[in-house]
């Protein structure tokens, strides 16, 4: 399915709703540390409930050991920022694609945002005048607008991916 990363991730009940998203859609969910919070919180686990062992989630050190690790394609991968230069729904997302946000309070760092290729900077479009949507709810309004596009393409239980 889609990849959903969180860099540096503050509020657990962010991160743990990411999680139980992350379950019921078939994407693999990455952390990038330094996060804001243990990973055994009890306000994470309870946002998340049971689902922490039917999501995949990978921590990462840092954004270096993420690209080193997980080796994401350049061309698929979408940050998300107020900053966007594109919508989401003006986008065409493709099994495999790297989601990218930022923490809470401060998003994608401004070096980091700007590595992304202008076409590859999506926002979410709201109201005038509105500052942002809470974390969970942009990666939750994010992949299931990624998913249908891709008519609900269901992951194959034994091996990870996507039906073509």
């Amino acid at each position: 399915m889609f990849h959903i990363v969180l860099v540096e991730p503050e509020i657990p009940p962010n991160t743990g709703n990411v999680i139980r998203l992350a379950a019921n859609t078939g994407c693999t969910l990455h952390l990038v540390e330094p996060l804001g919070f243990s990973m055994e919180d009890r306000l994470m686990r309870r946002a998340g409930l049971d689902y922490h062992e039917y999501a995949q989630v990978i921590k990462h050190r840092n954004w270096a050991a993420f690209l080193s690790e997980a080796q994401p394609d350049p061309t698929r991968m979408f940050a998300l920022t107020t900053r966007g230069t594109r919508g989401v729904h003006d986008t065409a997302f493709q099994p495999g694609d790297w989601l990218v946000f930022g923490s809470e309070t401060r998003g994608l760092a401004p070096e980091l945002r700007d590595s992304f290729a202008p076409g590859q900077r999506l926002r979410l479009t709201m109201v005038p005048g509105q500052r942002s949507l809470n974390l969970s709810n942009a990666v939750a309004v994010t992949v299931f607008e990624a998913w249908r596009q891709n008519h609900f393409a269901m992951p194959d239980p034994s091996s990870g991916k996507t039906p073509a």
